[in-house]
């Protein structure tokens, strides 16, 4: 759209209109398949809270991008070097003494505690040892791992083809999955455990019925979910197609993602290291037993070893968070350039790089910063989970469980597309996180649409692939190899791997979505259409009405 015709988009967008008016009415975009929603009682913009005409150039920077949040970044990388730092010392300052301890003996004439040439077997030695006896598993487990690995690439291509082109076949098509898979393994365990001697002894027919129709009251109510939302399940189908669509039209994201996991565990390596060489801190020291007056060798560790593995832990946790929002960035970064660019059937050049360089530049204070939010709540609510387990009732313990959990979730309100549109922008994270609530509530649109069944739906056409695939597996096994039960075993952990990938893959997917929303959302903001068939879609997604509900949310970013 030309720069001329914005000031009118603006005017019909936060003007005066009247409250049967449609949010754009600007004539100059194409025409759309469906007109978009109306609501019966707009809200009306407060000036003194916000200027609509700063959010009126709202749309991808490609331009230079300055550094934001740095405070965070510096705090992150102080944390990383003093990891590295102490773990290159506790290398060299390793005591390697420690693994001969049970060959030490206090020596009375010296009071020390002094060794004899007496060898004691590596601990590793034994763990190999241990599965000599099971090569035959192990052989198969190894081989059947690296075929699923393999498998898995062209497995995740094929299920976005699919969601592609045919993404109501394949739904519909799952659907009588869903409960078909769980009644098959629900009434295979039971009779494969009645048959089975030794099962049925340790497992008695009483506990066996009480499973069985538990596992069936379980299926039900995955019945009943699918009944109570099978009116949204067609807008669910259409946002899954336009996503997929989107993925496809960016297939290198499939491969720098993944890749960016893998450099997380490289980079995990040597603190892993470091954490194992600073356990050989200390030195083998005599002690006293106050009772039997004898003295024996024990280690003594070094003060700074706890130190050092809550600093190193909690870097790696902390890595952890900022390397899941820095995919996000990176995903949001390279599908938002493919949405607000002019070819309608090709990608923006070098986008990805564009995105990476971007994460790990300009906003790698961002993402640190975002990193750190969600590694907060995440042991927040760990701490809170862990303590309603207790059986330690209180009013007051209520109502503190309460806070603490309307925070939390505040919190993930607030963080939910904010790295999205700090990738779209540049811009920092306390402003993004603003703008980015300020441009939905604008919009009359919420961050809670993607609660929708969509990622349900992909977790179970997951669960469907994942099941048949480990079917198959297992048949294939008891054809060509003689493991007996631990085939079952052997299959089990190939049907964890698929379905750890294929998550993966969903995880993807639905970052895709959220950021395909929030362009839409900018869109609308501007009166422009950037992808028809977008609009056409996201046009039916239901507006939000409870304003006034997320005063507090508001109140966070004052």
């Amino acid at each position: 759209m030309a720069a001329s015709e914005e000031p009118n988009a603006a005017a019909s967008l936060h003007g005066s209109s009247s409250a049967s008016q449609p949010l754009l009415s600007n004539p100059s975009p194409p025409p759309l398949l469906y007109p978009y929603p109306t609501i019966d009682d707009p809200p009306q913009s407060n000036p003194s809270e916000s200027d609509p005409s700063q959010y009126l150039q709202i749309s991808y920077n490609y331009g230079h991008r300055p550094f934001k949040d740095i405070p965070i970044l510096v705090l992150f990388i102080l944390f990383v070097l003093s990891s590295f730092g102490f773990g290159i010392f506790a290398t060299f300052n390793r005591n390697i003494n420690y693994s001969n301890l049970s060959s030490y003996y206090y020596d009375e004439k010296t009071s020390n505690c002094v060794t004899d040439s007496v060898f004691s077997s590596s601990p590793i030695l034994v763990f190999l040892y241990s599965f000599s006896s099971s090569s035959s598993v192990l052989k198969s487990l190894i081989w059947t791992l690296v075929a699923t690995l393999i498998l898995s690439l062209p497995i995740c291509f094929f299920l976005l083809l699919l969601l592609k082109h045919y993404t109501r076949q394949i739904v519909y098509a799952s659907l009588p999955f869903f409960v078909l898979v769980p009644i098959f393994i629900n009434v295979y365990w039971f009779i494969a455990c009645t048959v089975n001697p030794t099962c049925s002894y340790n497992f008695p027919m009483v506990y066996r019925i009480l499973v069985l129709i538990f596992m069936f009251l379980v299926i039900g109510v995955i019945v009943w979910i699918f009944i109570v939302n099978w009116h949204r399940i067609g807008l669910t189908i259409s946002i899954i197609g336009v996503a997929s669509d989107a993925l496809s039209m960016n297939l290198g994201l499939l491969v720098v993602i993944p890749s960016m996991t893998l450099g997380l565990l490289i980079y995990y390596a040597p603190i892993v290291l470091f954490l194992v060489f600073a356990r050989l801190n200390g030195k083998i020291v005599p002690h006293h037993h106050g009772s039997s007056g004898d003295y024996t060798c024990v280690w003594k560790q070094d003060k700074w070893v706890p130190a050092y593995y809550a600093l190193a832990i909690l870097t790696m946790l902390w890595s952890g968070a900022v390397m899941v929002e820095g995919q996000v960035y990176v995903i949001s970064g390279t599908i938002s350039q493919w949405y607000f660019s002019k070819e309608e059937d090709d990608t923006p050049r070098r986008s990805i790089r564009k995105s990476l360089r971007n994460a790990f530049g300009p906003s790698a204070g961002t993402v640190c910063l975002s990193g750190l939010l969600i590694l907060v709540v995440r042991v927040v609510r760990a701490m809170v989970d862990s303590a309603r387990q207790e059986d330690t009732p209180g009013v007051f313990k209520i109502i503190l469980r309460c806070c603490v959990n309307t925070f939390l979730a505040a919190v993930d309100y607030l963080n939910k597309f904010t790295i999205t549109f700090a990738a779209i922008t540049g811009e920092a994270y306390c402003s993004s996180a603003r703008m980015t609530y300020e441009l939905l509530k604008r919009n009359l649109l919420s961050t809670v649409f993607v609660e929708t069944i969509s990622t349900r739906l992909l977790l179970g056409i997951a669960f469907v692939l994942s099941t048949i695939y480990a079917i198959v597996a297992c048949a294939i096994l008891r054809a060509v190899s003689h493991l007996g039960a631990d085939t079952y075993l052997v299959a089990f952990a190939a049907w964890l791997l698929l379905i750890v990938i294929l998550e993966f893959f969903i995880h993807v997917l639905d970052n895709v979505i959220e950021t395909v929303y929030v362009c839409y959302a900018i869109d609308r903001d501007r009166g422009e259409v950037c992808k028809q068939d977008v609009h056409e879609v996201y046009v039916h997604l239901p507006i939000s009405r409870n304003h006034r509900s997320s005063l507090v949310t508001t109140s966070l970013l004052v």
